[in-house]
């Protein structure tokens, strides 16, 4: 996959692309199902997207609410066969652009898009001035054609990435995963820690999850991915994601332990996959009373991630 960020400086041979256009954070089922739409138009298959969320920009400092990172949204969009990644810096200068400018100047003279796709919910230019309707009328007057996607709903409820963070956050990971066509991961470096798992038995992988949502604070069933380096391959193990109330700290990160893994993991990239949450973040009146509860939680999960 190719990504592109600047629509002023594009090669030719990556003009006439059929794009869905949007945030995709999550690349959930209905994202899926308009890059879907554009990949039945044929010829290379486009999605455009913004980093930062638009919502980062406008509301500064409110609370973190990104189901994925932008590395993590390339890695899925790849895995769904995506040629081009069209990822807009979204700043001060695209911001301001009308919705006619952002028609004509990013999409038909800037990517040169033949084609492109969008919910029936899409806003876009200055002021989200612009709707599904307006891109419809811009795209006869500019020369690429505009299809509407339906949204979608399973079981009565509407895929969106609202939803999904409404699941995640009641510690209901299968049902975040129902809309999501995927297990909610997630993912990136092995940082250093204070080693208490080790001290303990339970050597974990710390992660840092700054700037993304916070699911239920507790511990988790997982599947976890080793993207890199000597130890890679797939394992199962048990998370513990939380505030460490036991030690006094109070930003949330993620420790996972693998089970049946022997090794060293710093800096390597991991995967870890929310499958089931066991219980709530709970404060131990005792390190044997912790390690008891961990023992317990790892032969919960094992029978949960083996049956």
């Amino acid at each position: 996959m190719k990504t592109l960020r600047d629509y002023r400086f594009v090669d030719p041979s990556d003009r006439d692309a059929s794009a869905a256009i949007g945030n995709f954070d999550g690349v959930h089922l209905g994202h899926q199902s308009v890059i879907d739409v554009a990949r039945a138009q044929g010829g290379p298959l486009g999605v455009m997207t913004f980093e930062p969320h638009p919502r980062q920009v406008f509301q500064p400092g409110g609370t973190p609410f990104r189901l994925m990172s932008a590395e993590a949204r390339a890695a899925r969009l790849e895995k769904l066969g995506v040629d081009l990644l069209f990822e807009l810096p979204f700043n001060a200068a695209l911001s301001s652009l009308t919705a006619e400018e952002f028609a004509r100047d990013v999409i038909a003279d800037g990517f040169g898009l033949s084609h492109v796709v969008v919910g029936s919910d899409f806003r876009f230019g200055k002021g989200r001035a612009g709707d599904a309707q307006m891109l419809t009328r811009l795209g006869n007057q500019l020369g690429f054609d505009v299809t509407i996607a339906p949204l979608i709903d399973i079981g009565g409820t509407e895929v969106s990435s609202t939803a999904i963070r409404t699941a995640l956050a009641e510690g209901r990971p299968r049902d975040a995963a129902a809309l999501l066509g995927h297990w909610h991961r997630f993912e990136g470096p092995v940082i250093g820690g204070e080693q208490r798992g080790r001290e303990l038995g339970y050597p974990t992988a710390n992660m840092n999850i700054d700037g993304l949502h916070l699911p239920r604070l507790g511990v988790y069933a997982v599947h976890v991915d080793v993207r890199d380096g000597p130890h890679a391959g797939s394992y199962i193990g048990a998370a513990s994601l939380g505030v460490r109330p036991m030690f006094g700290e109070n930003t949330p990160n993620l420790e996972t332990f693998l089970f049946d893994f022997s090794g060293d993991l710093y800096g390597a990239t991991l995967s870890v996959a929310l499958v089931d949450f066991l219980r709530p973040e709970l404060n131990f009146e005792s390190l044997e009373a912790l390690i008891e509860q961990m023992d317990a939680d790892c032969a919960r999960a094992r029978e949960i991630l083996t049956a």
